[in-house]
Order: C-alpha cells, then structure tokens, then sequence
C-alpha cells in the first residue's frame, strides 16, 4: 500500500515538474522578427541597405540581361543587305535589334565607306559605351559590400560599451546578464555580414555577364569588319 502511495507521489511530481519545464521554453521561445528586433538601432540602415541591394540586383541584371543578347540572325541579315547594298535596310534592321549589339553594329554601318580603322574605332568606341551603361550603378554593389558588414560590427561594438558600462554601474557580472547583452548585439553583425555577401556575389555576378558580352561584341565587331572588306 505505500509503495503504491508512493508510486502516485512520484507520478504527480515528475508531471508537474514536465508541466512548468513546458511552460518555461514556451515562455522563452521568440519569433524570428523579434528575435531580429533585438539587434538594435544599427539593423534599421542595414535592413535599408538590403531592401536598396535587392532593387539595384532585379534592376540591373532585367536591363544587361536585355540589352546584352546576341542575335545569330542579326548579323546574317544585316550582312545580306550589306551585300545587296541596301545600308538604310541594314540600319533599320540594326536599330530595330534594341540591344547593345545592334545598336553597335548601326555604328558601324552609318560610316561605311571611311577607312576600315574609323569604322572599327568608332564601334569600339559605341561598345564601351553600351558597357558603361551595363555597369552603370554596379560600383554601389561594391560600396554596400563593404559598409553593411561594418555598420554591423560597429553596432555590436556599441552593444558591447554598453554591457561593459552596464556592468560597472551595477557591478552585476553574472554569465547570464553579459552573454544575453551579447548575443543580441551580434545580430547586426550577422546581418551586416549577410547583406554584404549578397551585394558582393551579385557584383562579381553581374559584372561576369557584362564581361561575358564584352567578350561576344568584340567577336561581332571583327565578324563586321570581315563582311565589309569582302562586300
């Protein structure tokens, strides 16, 4: 009989005891935006950073992603009219491209007849250009890169001045009061890191397909030139 009496005690005790662990980790669990929150005022102009890094990749890879295609055909027509000697034909075809090749080709076309060497430079010439647009905004990649992640140590710099500050006021140097501070002063860190490899890996991203193009026009410039010594 008290084995059994002391078998329900028991019984009751570890429930309880389940029963306000449970509600200890509920009370401590926190949301992910609050969580976020706790990394103080230096998250709002890195929050502002990363909003302007997503705008400026969308941005610029729609436009070099129009503006850098290569038309097989493009240069197939436009030398068939060459050819034929129908250069307003040739013109038309190159404008109606829309693209930075095309708009290069027209170049070249407009000084038919001038020595090769003018004709070269001046698509050379319209091709950086059209790359100078392409890269038009990329160098604030490059900046965001480099300041995000330190406005986000300068954040937990802060954080951590006034832990050490707290802590001589009040001379409470317990774990819990240091390493609570701490943790929540290094969310701007990670986060100032993470905005910077974002806009870093889509700097070195957008300027490999602006390279890329670079790379194809000039292929298109020769090609150009060949057709205009045979015509």
């Amino acid at each position: 009989m008290f084995s059994l009496i002391q078998l329900q005690a028991d019984t009751i005790a570890n429930a309880a005891s389940n029963v306000i662990i449970e509600k200890i980790a509920t009370n401590n669990e926190i949301s992910v935006l609050q969580f976020i929150l706790k990394g103080g005022f230096f998250l709002i102009p890195i929050s502002i950073l990363l909003f302007y890094t997503f705008y400026l990749i969308v941005e610029r890879y729609l436009y070099i992603h129009r503006v850098s295609k290569i038309d097989a055909l493009l240069m197939r027509d436009v030398r068939d009219n060459l050819h034929s000697g129908k250069l307003d034909m040739a013109r038309s075809i190159a404008e109606r491209s829309n693209t930075a090749s095309g708009n290069i080709i027209k170049e070249g076309i407009l000084i038919i007849g001038r020595p090769i060497i003018e004709i070269e430079s001046n698509m050379d010439r319209a091709a950086d250009i059209e790359i100078g647009e392409m890269e038009k905004h990329l160098g604030q990649l490059g900046l965001i890169a480099g300041i995000a992640p330190t406005l986000g140590f300068i954040g937990t710099i802060s954080g951590v001045i006034k832990i050490f500050y707290s802590i001589s006021v009040t001379e409470d140097i317990s774990i819990g009061n240091i390493s609570g501070g701490l943790y929540e002063k290094m969310i701007s860190s990670g986060a100032g890191l993470l905005v910077g490899i974002i806009a870093y890996s889509a700097y070195h991203l957008l300027n490999g397909k602006i390279d890329n193009f670079a790379l194809k026009i000039q292929k298109q410039i020769l090609e150009f030139v060949n057709i205009i010594q045979k015509a």
